[in-house]
């Protein structure tokens, strides 16, 4: 009944999974595809993946003109959502948002989907969760995500899906760069420049950030400053490494509910990382060894409610993961392609509370390993089928021994579009925090554990000017971690359930060089309600570009989106934003963007109203 009510809506559904650039599309021979390294961890024709993957290029970013990534990709990625509570910044701890979900899995935090910056996995050792402030547009020359379970490849946390992050890679010798300063609604400010260098195989990477707003509320303050860094060095055709550096810190208030106000509650959250990779590529085979480390430090005053009084402490924690990463890829036949690969991880961290007047309380001092290896095979039948099969063996130091599984295939009844389908499964392990830290952790958890099962339908017509999927899934999960009552006291243990099934649809059409359109649509039912999740979630939107003029607008719509479990309360609420830009000098451009256009009064964290309409203009300078 419920899809009958929207089948208006279904039909019309529209999104860019492969928005692919003007000159592609009047090619006079059909575009093989998008090729993308999160789904195999070696470069592969998207459409031998029996994966759904999307892909957001560097085009569809820098139009929007957004500090964060997470907007732009809640627009363009269908089933994808992220919560938000202000105009700039996600913040920590109570009152925090940046939480995201993948068909319904991700949770708040976000322990269900992995965040990578090339390959790189981006949680931390105690909350095991990332952080979103830490994701900012101008790392990305395009972002990877993958909708639905990438455990076999991936491990824990890659239960609902992976957003990886592709840093910009200069392929031409030569310097160039980019400032971008803006300033609008609620004294936001956006300031970021970006440098890039190559010679002889020598490649360099620098960008900084610094950004701030006073918030659409009282005491809604929010600041940050960054920067990444990353040296790369070409040995050969065949052998190349690089070393990089992200560091963010940012200061964020929360004001609390409208009804019921918080004081003082403060964060001072810095998140860093840094990684060393040596990466081989030959005909018929390519790997890497990678070594990572993150580590994160966070002050925090949980303040106090009108009638309280000031905390006596300020939680204090320093995270800390390190880990290693060996994989290659080999072609032992013609349409064959196989990868071997072992991970080894060391999580952990400690914690404790800072009293101004006596000695700290230590909260915990934890550290746990995993280490995992698994082997993902594919191969190729002739013209019109590829074979997927994956398996992974994971051991955690305190949940034991796990078996991951994976089959998919790929079909190809005409030479412009495919058929899929997968049957994966996709596991987390607790964190530090659910098993030791603060009521109601319990150190006997076990993994939590879903089998996500996908069929899927992608054509590409009109010389590949016109493309559209269609993807029908169905999830069911047990061992979900939730709090119960045991003995008269909260608890953390294994008894939750997921089921979960949905339709996703999405296209992009290319109606000119200068004009696309595209649109996207998802329908998830969910048999249990999630927060966070929206029941339809709908985006359509135009991009233009002429001469000196380039603009695009959207609007999204998102309905049965629970934003408390406990009332059972929904929302539903309409955005429409535009932006665009004009180049008034070679290298100059000025842009504007507007945001809820139509004043929209809704909210996405209970208690938390979103700003009206906002604006914002700069100008961004290339050279």
């Amino acid at each position: 009944m419920v899809i009958k009510k929207y089948s208006i809506i279904i039909a019309m559904a529209f999104s860019a999974i492969q928005s692919l650039q003007a000159q592609e599309f009047f090619k006079d021979t059909i575009n093989i595809g998008e090729v993308v390294v999160t789904g195999t961890r070696s470069e592969v024709d998207l459409r031998h993946l029996p994966l759904s993957v999307s892909v957001v290029n560097s085009d569809q970013i820098e139009r929007r003109y957004e500090q964060s990534l997470l907007p732009t990709l809640t627009e363009l990625v269908p089933s994808l959502f992220t919560t938000s509570r202000g105009v700039m910044g996600y913040g920590v701890s109570t009152g925090a948002s940046g939480g995201m979900s993948m068909r319904g899995v991700g949770g708040s935090p976000t322990t269900g989907i992995l965040v990578l910056i090339d390959g790189h996995p981006q949680y931390m050792g105690l909350m095991g969760h990332p952080i979103a402030d830490a994701y900012q547009s101008m790392l990305a020359e395009k972002v990877e995500i993958v909708r639905g379970p990438a455990s076999v490849l991936y491990g824990s946390n890659a239960m609902g899906g992976v957003i990886n992050i592709l840093t910009n890679k200069h392929k031409k010798d030569g310097f160039d760069g980019n400032i971008r300063l803006g300033y609008g609604s609620f004294n936001t400010l956006n300031s970021e420049a970006s440098l890039r260098m190559r010679s002889k195989g020598f490649t360099a990477l620098a960008t900084g950030s610094y950004n701030r707003t006073d918030g659409h509320r009282a005491n809604m303050e929010f600041e940050q400053y960054g920067g990444y860094a990353k040296i790369g060095y070409e040995f050969s055709d065949n052998w190349s490494s690089f070393i990089d550096v992200n560091l963010t810190h940012f200061n964020a208030s929360n004001p609390g509910t409208v009804d019921r106000p918080i004081f003082d509650n403060d964060s001072r959250i810095t998140r860093g990382m840094t990684s060393f990779a040596l990466e081989n590529n030959y005909r018929r085979t390519s790997g890497a060894l990678k070594v990572f480390y993150n580590w994160g430090k966070h002050n925090i005053n949980d303040g106090y409610y009108e009638g309280g009084s000031p905390r006596e402490f300020l939680f204090n924690s320093k995270d800390k993961m390190l880990g290693v990463t060996l994989y290659q890829s080999i072609s032992f036949w013609n349409g064959n392609r196989t990868t071997l690969g072992v991970d080894y991880q060391k999580l952990g961290g400690k914690a404790w509370n800072a009293y101004f007047d006596e000695a700290n309380a230590e909260i915990v001092d934890k550290t746990v390993d995993d280490i995992a290896g698994y082997l993902d095979f594919r191969q190729s039948i002739g013209r019109f089928i590829t074979l997927n099969a994956g398996i992974r063996v994971d051991h955690h130091s305190v949940t034991g021994s796990h078996v991951i599984p994976q089959f998919g295939a790929s079909i190809y009844p005409v030479e412009t579009g495919e058929i899929k389908l997968i049957a994966s499964h996709g596991f987390r392990n607790p964190t530090i925090r659910e098993m030791y830290m603060f009521p109601p952790q319990n150190p006997n958890l076990q993994p939590e554990s879903l089998w996500n099962y996908e069929v899927s339908w992608s054509q590409r017509l009109l010389q590949s000017r016109l493309s559209y999927s269609v993807n029908l899934y169905y999830i069911n999960g047990n061992n979900m971690i939730q709090t119960a009552s045991v003995d008269g006291r909260p608890m953390n243990i294994n008894t939750g359930k997921i089921e979960n099934y949905g339709i996703e649809l999405s296209t992009s059409y290319l109606i000119s060089k200068e004009l696309l359109i595209m649109a996207n649509y998802s329908f998830l039912n969910m048999e249990r309600a999630i927060l966070a999740s929206p029941e339809h979630k709908f985006y359509a939107g135009v991009d233009f570009t002429k001469g000196r003029l380039s603009a695009s607008t959207g609007m999204q719509y998102i309905a049965g989106l629970y934003t408390s479990l406990e009332s059972k309360t929904k929302e539903n609420y309409l955005l429409w934003n535009v932006r665009g830009s004009f180049r008034i000098a070679k290298g100059i451009d000025l842009y504007v963007k507007g945001e809820n256009l139509l004043n929209q009064q809704y909210e996405i964290n209970l208690g938390f109203p979103m700003p009206g309409a906002t604006v914002m203009g700069g100008v961004n300078i290339n050279f």
